[in-house]
């Protein structure tokens, strides 16, 4: 058993903040965490790319393979989607950070309407018209 006087002392004037992480990897060259580089290179590695859906109380990541058509994204959410989908409504994730809601992108035209062969691009945010 080891004598906690050996572990090494916690020194609060090593910890960086998170303003001050950020500013060390840029000057480093490495703007991204070493965790966010391994996921990317990951998804990269295994041809998977993340779409989003977002709703007013949640947002989720969804992993699909590279090249997947718009109903069969659906599909990954339930399969009841893909059956009755009838378009995706397809905002591209920099427009909406950069708007702030998709109402602002509506009100922008940054909202495009896609069929069901639209193939998803990484970082799409989608909202699925389907019927029942």
């Amino acid at each position: 058993m080891s004598d906690p006087s050996d572990q090494p002392e916690l020194r609060p004037d090593l910890i960086l903040s998170t303003s001050e992480q950020l500013q060390a990897r840029i000057s480093a060259r490495f703007p991204e965490s070493g965790l966010a580089r391994v996921i990317r290179a990951s998804y990269d590695l295994l041809g998977y790319m993340s779409f989003f859906t977002v709703g007013e109380d949640e947002c989720r990541a969804w992993s699909i393979p590279r090249g997947t058509s718009a109903q069969d994204a659906a599909g990954e959410i339930h399969s009841d989607i893909s059956r009755g989908f009838i378009r995706a409504e397809v905002v591209a994730y920099d427009a909406l950070i950069a708007r702030g809601s998709m109402a602002v992108c509506r009100d922008h035209g940054e909202v495009r309407l896609e069929g069901k062969e639209y193939i998803v691009q990484d970082g799409d945010i989608i909202n699925f018209r389907f019927a029942t």
